[in-house]
């Protein structure tokens, strides 16, 4: 099992200090890897938490590729219906290719209403295009002598490095559904093993009815709340499920609060694989 942290590009702690040296922490201790979310207009009354400061996920992806080394880095979750395809494609291939090959793509369709009117984009038509930006990913990436085809104009898209995997975000059944036919794994926003039992089990059987091998599960959660056994048996149960990888997820607003959530992820990590 892998084992990352989600960063704050939000708020308080969406600061290069706090980011940067976060980031090395994390590297330093040899953690999988790193995730950020993605809010792109948040409404007055919605910014509890964040003040409505939310640093660009790719943007920042791309400036954290340049502070680290090794550790590998994620979207979680790229909101595919707020940006165009080519564009965002670019992006995602130029951020692979300067990383080394480091990217981590978790997407997801959206929720929040107010950010598709700002936008322009309806929500009622977030799961069409969310498909569609998927299907010209693979395409471009994939396409024979690095061509691809935007609006019926054919062109290079280059730099072309491997395609990042992709992590389906959101809820059964209609993300395991876009799973099975464009991602490489499923990405829930919860590691309670109940609630996850059923719906991996219809995932294993999506990936084997399109002919496709074992799906990746990467789930967010939180240890150190827990007494340590607790948290272990729950990361035992995870990966006899098929989670592949735990994130842990905490709100901070500084260093010192990061170096809380991350230090008991540490511990638990270093347990389990010492098992």
């Amino acid at each position: 099992m892998r084992f990352g942290i989600a960063l704050r590009t939000m708020g308080k702690a969406a600061v290069q200090e706090i980011l940067r040296a976060s980031a090395a922490l994390a590297e330093s201790a040899r953690l999988d890897t790193l995730w950020i979310p993605d809010h792109i207009a948040i409404p007055p009354d919605d910014a509890e938490g964040s003040d409505g400061r939310y640093l660009d996920p790719l943007a920042s992806l791309s400036w954290l590729a340049a502070a680290t080394d090794r550790i590998r880095l994620g979207t979680a979750v790229l909101i595919l219906p707020y940006r165009p395809a080519l564009p965002t494609a670019k992006a995602i291939a130029t951020i692979q290719e300067l990383s080394g090959g480091r990217l981590e793509l978790g997407v997801g369709v959206g929720w929040m209403e107010a950010e598709f009117r700002a936008v322009g984009v309806d929500r009622r038509a977030r799961g069409r295009i969310s498909d569609e930006v998927l299907s010209f990913l693979h395409a471009a990436f994939d396409g024979p002598g690095d061509r691809a085809v935007s609006n019926g104009q054919s062109f290079l898209f280059r730099p072309n490095p491997a395609k990042p995997r992709i992590w389906i975000g959101g809820a059964a059944p209609h993300a395991l559904v876009r799973a099975a036919r464009f991602g490489d794994g499923w990405m829930p926003m919860t590691d309670d093993p109940e609630k996850l039992r059923e719906p991996i089990a219809e995932l294993v059987q999506r990936f084997a009815e399109a002919g496709r091998g074992k799906p990746g599960v990467t789930v967010f959660g939180a240890v150190g709340r827990c007494s340590t056994d607790e948290d272990l048996e729950r990361l035992a149960t995870l990966e006899s499920l098929g989670v592949d990888e735990f994130i842990q997820g905490a709100r901070y607003d500084d260093l010192d609060g990061f170096r809380r959530a991350l230090d008991p992820l540490l511990d638990r990590r270093d347990r389990f694989q010492s098992r």
